[in-house]
């Protein structure tokens, strides 16, 4: 049996995950106090989300894709660095 670890691509990627709600937030008109207020969170996190210096949890990023009433698949993806 191989593992994941076993294939050479997952030897020389980093995954790491990667989101449009810079883009969301902007489209809709709101600030990031705004989106953190209607999520729950301080203002401080989306801007670290923003910047993907910080991954939400899952319960953060479901009420994200809610509030944009958008999949979370297309907020959040999982991207690739060598």
């Amino acid at each position: 049996m191989r593992f994941i670890a076993d294939y050479p691509f997952y030897t020389f990627m980093r995954e790491y995950a990667s989101n449009k709600v810079q883009m969301l937030r902007a489209e809709s008109g709101i600030t990031q106090e705004q989106l953190a207020g209607y999520v729950g969170v301080s203002r401080q996190t989306i801007i670290a989300m923003e910047k993907g210096n910080y991954t939400p949890s899952v319960l953060l990023a479901l009420k994200i894709a809610k509030h944009f009433r958008v999949p979370l698949e297309k907020i959040f993806t999982i991207s690739y660095e060598r």
